[in-house]
């Protein structure tokens, strides 16, 4: 998800999206770990896009 997205959500849209983001990041992990995934650079692409959703829920709560 790009920064530009997330910006355009509002705070309850990015809770739920961040819970949904994590619970993909817990599944493909736990994927990866019985049996390689075909491509591994998704789990960096979801773990930044909770990162991203995490930075913008913390930056709207200091406001």
């Amino acid at each position: 998800m790009k920064q530009s997205e997330i910006i355009q959500l509002s705070t309850a849209e990015l809770q739920e999206k961040l819970g949904e983001t994590q619970k993909s990041y817990a599944d493909l992990k736990m994927a990866h770990a019985i049996s390689p995934l075909e491509n591994p650079i998704q789990l960096r692409n979801v773990r930044r896009s909770v990162a991203r959703i995490a930075t913008e829920l913390t930056k709207r709560e200091i406001q």
